[in-house]
């Protein structure tokens, strides 16, 4: 089982950027930590939506089975990013580093959770793992 790791806009600055808010732990270290428990995880961090909504697209037949999907600040305002998402037919867990509902206000909104399976905010860099074990689990439930 595959389980792609979606990462949009400003997550590749993670370490460096406001590490009161998001940690320290890079975005590398993050990946590294769930792969030392699930091997069979793919990683994509881009700054472009485009390159993210082309991996999405790509999932729908490249045996992709689950996707945890980080879309920084795209999760506000990112229409075409939302649609992307309702095109597939695996299990989406939406992640966040940090309480998204208890920051500004612009941020207490998503485009993207109401198309996905699951939303997990505020529990750091641990949320990326609870990320992957719900979308295993939802894989399992769906019996793929």
């Amino acid at each position: 089982m595959r389980i792609l790791i979606a990462n949009g806009p400003n997550l590749s600055q993670l370490g460096h950027r406001e590490p009161d808010v998001y940690g320290t732990a890079t975005i590398a270290d993050i990946v590294a930590g769930i792969r030392e428990i699930h091997d069979d995880v793919e990683e994509l961090t881009t700054e472009y939506e485009g390159a993210l909504i082309e991996r999405l697209h790509a999932t729908r037949t490249d045996g992709t089975a689950a996707v945890v999907l980080n879309p920084g600040a795209l999760t506000h305002y990112s229409y075409a990013l939302r649609d992307a998402v309702t095109l597939l037919d695996v299990p989406v867990v939406e992640v966040h580093l940090s309480q998204t509902a208890a920051r500004e206000p612009f941020r207490h909104h998503s485009v993207i959770s109401a198309v996905v399976d699951v939303t997990i905010t505020g529990a750091g860099a641990y949320g990326y793992e609870l990320a992957v074990l719900a979308a295993r689990r939802l894989v399992a439930a769906r019996g793929a």
